[in-house]
């Protein structure tokens, strides 16, 4: 295969909603790029992109598939990314990577929540964005109101380079407004034939050929003196122009297909090897220490890997981007992230589950390597001498949903725990950990239907049954007032016995506070809680009613107590203790003796002192359609939510929330039933707040009934 320079590349992420036509127009693209001699069908399930087993089951994408096609000199690298908000991490990493975004927008739908989604990350990286209409054959497509759409939730800077002559059932024409021409399509034929424009449509299009033009002409200078003297940009001119809007979002330009029957696609690859931005026409990436990576074959060498897979028989594939220099068979590099040493040993392509071997990969290129040691998603590998280069790296969004995870034989606990977290290197929105607090193994992840592809992948591939279980809520217990307690630890059998005596104040902890004055307090000390909180200890003995060896002892008993909450087991925090006397015996007193009696003592001044479960508040942010806003708002209200503001972004309304994280399970399918799956939602830890008595009281119940034969 040819060695392809950084000018001759474009890399491009197919992105949208669901069903809107991305893996069908990869296999188009793949196919005119000679890369395949035959189209296949997501239906036939025999396409270049979803060739996973549960891609096949579903019908749809769950992963992102790197493609490439060799088209007319240039190498066009091809992302396609699922339509799901479930596996959105898929869309974000491809959009680190990539230089222009290609929206596949459903003409029978209009702009979709799935398009909603990829447009926010396109605007947070300054992707370039090019729409490309889709379904233009059927018989409810609606060209202009889905532009429209566009126009209204993107901004007027969506311009039309072509649209359909005869959409809906018999469509195979569009007016080109770059080259001025009708383009009429034969189905399954690549070229199509060009006309001269109708009479009927010829108003139309030197109305919007104007447009196009005077936009494509506002991006610099001089083709705007251009167009002031001549009035108008020749095709090169309007090219070049487009792709300076392209780069600086100035500009969205709108292509028509049918990529069912390979309609369009041929002439949607032309525009982009025409005016879509190679990787050095784009500004540069930063590191994090805010170095510019110029994407240069002449600068040190600089890859990030932007994307783990595990292979059946081949193990873990790690996709890379080089951003400088470039990389040969056998380069050896450190990985900047963790110091360790790489060598990349084989350089492939991948175009789904096919490879080509290749031995150099320039800067601005993707490509793969396989079974690397240290090194995954979101790191960089560079010379020894640029370890401080590393790229800024993606930012996951942290997970909705959380659920507990057991094999359904114990024997499999630990292995199912290892391929997990082999998950989690994989897929970045992924989340795995061990939750002493709850005892339970917890994964989170950005949906139900993510959590259920975590599960498939486990059964089907790692032949693993396991179940999820809702997940435990992490409460706090806290007291409002101040209590004193006596407790007396004694035990005899025979010989050496055991025995403690512990007198205790407890109070309320708030940042700044003074201590008491009722006792002389002769030392403090202070453990910030790991989660949250402080415990504070005050020793206030006078005379040796304890000796100061057992104070450590007293507070070991604190603490275990602080662990495992008198209240419901949960975490304690924000208490203060005063150790103000007690009693000894000069034989029987011990450690363990006085580890006891303060673990006792604690909990009897705990129960007196105004306890109070603490539960875990969310901000909560629901994008929703305008006409479900009232169904969403009755919902949240329904779930103890305190409703903090509302906002408009673009035809959708925005509502922020406070919600008790108890509230929130299932909420991702809730709010896709209520919106028809048209809403998104993200949710972030705010605070712990007290619970109202009557969650208290059901708390309390039904702990004290899960503990009843308990001591």
């Amino acid at each position: 295969m040819k060695i392809y320079q950084t000018g001759e590349i474009r890399n491009i992420a197919l992105v949208g909603g669901a069903k809107s036509g991305k893996t069908t127009l990869s296999e188009c693209m793949v196919f005119e790029g000679g890369l395949i001699n035959r189209r296949g069908s997501v239906d036939d399930q025999n396409t270049v992109s979803d060739y996973r087993d549960i891609e096949h089951e579903r019908l749809n994408s769950v992963s992102s598939t790197v493609m490439y096609a060799e088209f007319e000199g240039k190498k066009i690298n091809i992302i396609d990314t699922p339509g799901f908000d479930d596996f959105v991490g898929e869309v974000i990493s491809a959009l680190k990577v990539v230089d222009t975004a290609v929206m596949v927008i459903n003409a029978q739908n209009g702009v979709e929540v799935g398009a909603e989604i990829s447009w926010r990350y396109t605007s947070s990286n300054h992707t370039p964005v090019l729409f490309v209409m889709n379904h233009l054959e059927h018989e409810k497509s609606n060209f202009e109101e889905s532009v429209r759409q566009l126009k209204t939730q993107f901004g007027n800077q969506v311009t039309i380079c072509q649209y359909p002559v005869n959409q809906g059932i018999g469509f195979d024409s569009v007016i080109d407004l770059i080259k001025m021409k009708m383009l009429k399509f034969t189905e399954d034929v690549s070229e199509p034939e060009e006309l001269d424009i109708p009479a009927s449509e010829k108003a139309k299009a030197e109305e919007l050929h104007a447009e196009l033009i005077e936009a494509a002409a506002a991006g610099e200078d001089a083709l705007m003196e251009v167009f002031f003297e001549n009035g108008t940009l020749t095709e090169e001119e309007m090219l070049r122009g487009i792709k300076i809007g392209l780069v600086s979002r100035g500009m969205f330009p709108v292509f028509c297909i049918n990529a069912k029957h390979n309609m369009g696609v041929r002439r949607v690859m032309r525009f982009i090897n025409d005016s879509v931005p190679a990787p050095n026409e784009m500004p540069p990436m930063k590191t994090i220490n805010g170095k510019e990576l110029k994407c240069d074959t002449n600068e040190p060498v600089n890859l990030f890997i932007f994307k783990t897979f595990i292979e059946s028989h081949l193990g873990e594939v790690s996709f890379f981007k080089v951003y400088n220099g470039v990389i040969n068979e056998a380069t050896e590099l450190v990985n900047a992230n963790n110091g360790t040493k790489e060598r990349i040993s084989q350089l492939f392509l991948f175009a789904g589950k096919n490879r080509e071997k290749v031995t150099q990969i320039n800067a601005g290129d993707l490509g793969a390597s396989i079974k690397l040691k240290n090194s995954s998603t979101n790191e960089t590998l560079t010379l020894p001498k640029n370890t401080d280069d590393i790229v800024d790296p993606i930012v996951f969004p942290a997970p909705k949903i959380q659920m507990a995870v057991k094999a359904k034989n114990q024997s499999d606990d630990e292995k199912l725990n290892a391929i997990l977290n082999d998950m989690h290197k994989v897929d970045k929105t992924f989340h795995i950990n061990y939750s002493r607090e709850l005892r339970q193994l917890i994964c989170g992840g950005m949906g139900e239907l993510h959590l259920n592809l975590i599960k498939w992948m486990v059964e089907n591939i790692h032949k693993i049954p396991m179940d999820y279980f809702t997940t435990k809520i992490p409460y706090r217990e806290t007291i409002t007032k101040s209590a004193k307690s006596i407790y007396r630890h004694k035990k005899q059998s025979g010989g050496a016995g055991q025995f403690g005596e512990v007198h205790m104040m407890i109070e309320p902890y708030t940042e700044g506070m003074e201590w008491t004055t009722e006792f002389p307090i002769r030392g403090t000390e202070e453990v910030i809680l790991d989660w949250g909180g402080k415990l504070i200890m005050n020793n206030c003995i006078v005379g040796g009613s304890i000796d100061a060896r057992f104070m450590p002892a007293i507070m070991k008993g604190l603490m275990e107590r602080m662990e495992d909450g008198p209240l419901t087991g949960s975490y304690a925090r924000d208490i203060v203790v005063y150790i103000y006397d007690g009693k000894m015996h000069p034989v029987d007193s011990n450690e363990i003796s006085f580890k006891l009696a303060a673990r006792n003592a604690f909990k009897e001044a705990f129960k007196n002192a105004g306890p109070k479960i603490l539960e875990p508040i969310y901000d909560v942010e629901v994008i929703v359609p305008e006409d479900k806003m009232g169904d969403v708002m009755t919902d949240l209200q329904g779930r103890r939510a305190v409703i903090m503001g509302m906002d408009s972004e673009g035809t959708y309304q925005k509502i922020k929330a406070r919600v008790p994280l108890a509230e929130m399970n299932r909420y991702s399918t809730a709010l896709s039933s209520i919106t028809s799956g048209r809403a998104m939602y993200s949710l972030k830890f705010a605070e712990y707040s007290q619970v109202p008595s009557e969650v208290q009281t059901e708390l309390l119940k039904a702990y004290e009934a899960e503990h009843a034969d308990d001591e």
